[in-house]
């Protein structure tokens, strides 16, 4: 199991502030630590209604959350969607751990895109089932190939994740891949995972296409929540929705509510905050236009790799992330040249207290590349990826 995000490195930056160093954390999506807050209609919703909270909810999620959801897919076009199938739980993590729990028997196999978010690759492989990566690779853009997916599909195949945008690359899928997609998994009866807690980060001309919208005729549970599009990490607050073959699927569905109550109840008070905080003014479409905080951040990255001697990247069109890749020039390489992402990460961090999240962390085997977060602002990225560059011209080993 991977989770190197706040792995060893993570620890190791905590060390370094302990004893005074100021670190530059690029390694974690988390805007609240970088200035972008939850807006303030939000709080009040929590506050307003922290008398009700006492009590449990129902382990599916109080009722004005799970409407407020269903009204969103109403919206987008799915106009039979209705709250009960909606389910809110702690975050989207929580909820792919129960949803691939509920799936999952031992040796059956999940199609996860590589690079990919590493909770999904190990909430399989800890519900006992076979991560099997289909690539996505810098050369395709980020994008992957459906031909190739279909040859790795097996009769232990159960369910294809689907992150848009993505996690850790940026891409953002055009209608017509998610489309065909969508067509393997009507082909081959498997459930159609679809990561978009990143659904509003889009930049310049992406357009964000919901997978539900598609009508393949197969379940597919897709997953939002307030942690990214509404700053509020913290308040741990995720909802998956169940859309598609939905009879053929009554009791997976029912099963994943029954291991919902196991755990009784999602977090209560923040619950309160979801109908506010889809309703109306969408803050978030600010900071993603030209002028606002994302955007410029991401043209920062992309200016200063362009200047770079060292870094390569495909533009990222969505979510908080660039995943820039290492091409040294050939008269700084040497004769025996093997770069080594996590050795690199590692020397970054000790000698410019810069802490990123290696390449391979996201389940790929070149070590080439590396994630870094857009929170910070354009200045801070700009200075950070000079240093970047400079530091692989003349100290790194």
């Amino acid at each position: 199991m991977r989770y190197e995000i706040r792995g060893p490195l993570a620890r190791r930056a905590y060390e370094m502030e302990s004893k005074g160093l100021e670190v530059l954390h690029l390694n974690v999506g988390n805007p609240g630590a970088f200035g972008l807050h939850a807006p303030q209609s939000m709080r009040e919703a929590i506050v307003r209604n922290l008398k009700a909270s006492d009590p449990y909810g129902p382990q599916t999620g109080i009722f004005p959350a799970r409407e407020a959801v269903a009204i969103q897919f109403q919206e987008r076009g799915l106009k039979d969607t209705r709250f009960h199938q909606v389910m809110i739980g702690n975050g989207v993590s929580e909820l792919v751990d129960l949803s691939l729990r509920a799936l999952l028997e031992p040796g059956d196999e999940v199609l996860i895109p590589a690079p990919d978010y590493p909770l999904w690759t190990a909430a399989v492989t800890l519900n006992g089932g076979r991560a099997v990566h289909y690539q996505c690779t810098a050369e395709n853009r980020f994008m992957p190939d459906p031909d190739a997916i279909e040859r790795q599909i097996t009769p232990r195949t159960r369910a294809l994740v689907v992150i848009n945008p993505n996690n850790p690359t940026g891409a953002v899928y055009s209608r017509a891949l998610l489309e065909r997609l969508a067509g393997l998994a009507e082909k081959h009866n498997l459930v159609l995972f679809s990561d978009e807690i990143y659904d509003r980060i889009v930049y310049d001309d992406a357009e964000f296409v919901p997978m539900a919208t598609l009508d393949a005729d197969c379940l597919c549970v897709s997953f939002g929540g307030l942690s990214k599009v509404y700053r509020a990490c913290g308040w741990r607050v995720g909802w998956m929705v169940f859309t598609g073959a939905l009879e053929r699927a009554e009791d997976y569905r029912l099963a994943v509510e029954k291991l919902a109550a196991l755990r009784l109840s999602s977090n209560v008070p923040t619950q309160w905050a979801v109908q506010t905080a889809l309703g109306g003014y969408q803050s978030i479409d600010a900071l993603v236009q030209p002028g606002g905080r994302l955007h410029e951040s991401r043209q920062a990255v992309i200016d200063a790799v362009e200047r770079s001697d060292c870094l390569d990247l495909v533009t990222p069109q969505g979510a908080m992330y660039a995943f820039p890749s290492v091409q040294l020039p050939e008269v700084a390489r040497g004769e025996s040249w093997d770069f080594d992402d996590h050795r690199f990460a590692e020397q970054l961090l000790e000698r410019e207290q810069i802490l990123i999240v290696p390449g391979t962390s996201f389940n790929i085997n070149s070590k080439l590349h590396f994630r870094i977060t857009l929170l910070p602002e354009a200045s801070r990225l700009r200075n950070a990826l000079d240093a970047i560059d400079r530091f692989l011209l003349e100290d790194f080993e």
